[in-house]
C-alpha cells in the first residue's frame, strides 16, 4: 500500500513538472510556503571577470533574483560562462535544457543563430536573445528578443565627456581643434555605430568643436585588442576614450597615457580613477524580473522587449567628480530627465549632417531583417527613430565629424 502511494504521489509530481508552455501555462513548482520555483538558464559570452559586459549581466541576474524572491518567486539559475558565437552555443542551450530550465537566456548578439538550431526541439521552453532581432518576428511563440535604449546612457556620457573637452579648451589644455574622441568599437554593426554616433551627438552638444575616430577591433571580447586599439587612437591625437567593447583595457589605456575615458556595462573608476569620468550600462534585472514574473503568471513575454532611461532599464554608473568639469552633475540631470520625458531625441535630424546634408530619408529594419524599399520608414518628426519598429538598433548612417579609421567588421 505504501509502494502505491509513492508510485501516485510520483506521478502527480511528475505531471506537475511536465505542465509547460507559453502564455497561459506555467512550468513552475510551488511549494508548501506559497512560494514558487523556476529554472532559468543564462548563456554567456565570458564570465564576471571580464568586469563589462557578462559582469553586468551577473548584476541583473542578481537584481533579479532579489526582486522575485520579494514576490515569493525562487529563480534557481544555471549560468553558463565563456561560451563562443560558434557551435559550442549550441551545446550550451542543449544543455540548459536537458537540465531543466523552463527559460533559456542568450547574452551575446552572435549567439542567436545557434539559439535557433535548438528551440524547435523544445517548445516547451522559452528562449531569449538579448541584444538580437530574429527571434521576435521568427514565427515562433518561444523565441524573444530583448535590449534597451543604450544610445540614452550614449548621449550622456558624450554630454560629460564634451565638457570635459570644452573646459580642457577654455582652460587653454588644448586647442578647439584638438578636441578629438577616439571610440573603441567591436564590430561595425547597427548596434555599435548608434552607440557611437549618439556618444558624439551628445559630446558635440556642449562642445562643438569636437570630432571623433572610429577602430574597430572584430570582436565583443579581446582585452588585448581592446587596449591597443585605444593606444593606437592616442597616438592619432585622442584625448578622450570611449568604448563599445567588454573589457575594462581601454579604460586602463587612456590613463596609462594621461588621458581620459568614458565607459560601458561597468563604473570603470576605480581601475582608471585618473582617467575613467563615468559609464552607462542596461539594467538587466529590469527585464529578467519582469520576463520571469510573466513566465510564473502564466503570461506571455514580450515578443520584442524593450525600455529606456524613463523606465530604469539605463542607467549611468557614478559620475568621477574629481575629474568631471564643473556642473556636469547638473547638466547630467537635466539631460536624464528631458531623455525620460521624451522632450529630448538623441538623434533629432537638426543637430547633425551626412555628407553636409540634412538626412530626411532612412529605413529601419523590415519583418525579414533586411534594409528593403517595404522597410519602415525611421525619419520623421525632424528625427531618426531608434528602436522604435523592433528593440535592436538599426541605425547605420555615417555622419559628418565621425572618421572610421578602419570598417572591416
Amino acid at each position: 500500500m505504501r509502494k502505491l502511494g509513492l508510485m501516485l504521489l510520483a506521478l502527480v509530481l511528475s505531471c506537475t513538472m511536465l505542465f509547460a508552455g507559453g502564455a497561459g501555462e506555467t512550468a513552475t513548482t510551488a511549494s508548501a510556503d506559497g512560494t514558487t520555483t523556476v529554472k532559468v538558464g543564462l548563456i554567456c559570452i565570458g564570465d564576471e571577470n571580464d568586469q563589462g559586459y557578462t559582469y553586468n549581466f551577473i548584476r541583473g541576474r542578481d537584481e533579479a533574483t532579489q526582486i522575485l524572491a520579494e514576490e515569493g518567486i525562487n529563480v534557481e539559475w544555471m549560468t553558463i560562462f565563456n561560451i563562443g558565437e560558434d557551435a559550442s552555443c549550441i551545446d550550451a542551450n542543449i544543455e540548459a535544457a536537458e537540465e531543466g530550465c523552463q527559460i533559456i537566456i542568450n547574452n551575446s548578439y552572435g549567439f542567436e543563430p545557434f539559439m535557433l538550431e535548438v528551440v524547435d526541439d523544445y517548445p516547451e521552453i522559452e528562449f531569449i536573445s538579448c541584444t538580437n532581432c530574429a527571434s521576435w518576428n521568427d514565427g515562433r511563440d518561444n523565441t524573444h528578443n530583448a535590449f534597451a535604449n543604450i544610445y540614452e546612457g550614449r548621449y550622456i556620457a558624450g554630454v560629460v565627456a564634451g565638457m570635459k573637452l570644452q573646459q580642457m579648451i577654455d582652460e587653454g589644455q588644448i586647442t578647439p581643434e584638438e578636441a578629438v574622441i577616439g571610440y573603441v568599437g567591436a564590430y561595425s554593426f547597427a548596434e555599435v555605430i548608434s552607440g557611437f554616433t549618439s556618444y558624439f551627438l551628445g559630446a558635440r552638444s556642449v562642445c562643438p568643436s569636437v570630432t571623433m575616430k572610429v577602430m574597430f577591433v572584430g570582436s565583443w571580447s579581446d582585452a588585448t585588442a581592446e587596449s591597443d586599439a585605444a593606444l593606437a587612437l592616442i597616438d592619432e591625437g585622442c584625448v578622450m576614450i570611449s568604448q563599445h567593447s567588454d573589457n575594462t583595457t581601454p579604460a586602463t589605456a587612456a590613463q596609462s597615457r594621461g588621458v581620459f575615458h568614458t565607459g560601458y556595462n561597468n563604473d570603470m573608476t576605480g581601475i582608471a580613477p585618473n582617467a575613467s569620468l563615468i559609464g552607462t550600462r542596461i539594467d538587466w534585472g529590469i527585464y529578467f524580473s519582469q520576463a520571469i514574473r510573466a513566465y510564473v503568471n502564466g503570461e506571455e513575454i514580450p515578443q520584442d522587449w524593450c525600455a529606456g532611461m524613463g523606465e530604469g532599464a539605463v542607467v549611468m554608473t557614478p559620475l568621477n567628480e574629481a575629474i568631471a568639469a564643473p556642473g556636469t552633475a547638473e547638466k547630467v540631470a537635466e539631460v536624464e530627465a528631458a531623455l525620460a520625458d521624451g522632450s529630448l531625441e538623441v538623434f533629432d535630424t537638426s543637430t547633425f549632417t551626412v555628407a553636409g546634408e540634412t538626412l530626411t530619408h532612412a529605413y529601419a529594419l523590415d519583418t525579414d531583417g533586411d534594409f528593403t524599399a517595404d522597410s519602415e520608414e525611421a525619419v520623421y518628426d525632424g528625427a531618426f527613430h531608434e528602436s522604435e519598429f523592433q528593440s535592436a538598433p538599426y541605425f547605420t548612417v555615417q555622419i559628418d565629424g565621425i572618421e572610421w579609421l578602419n570598417s572591416a567588421y
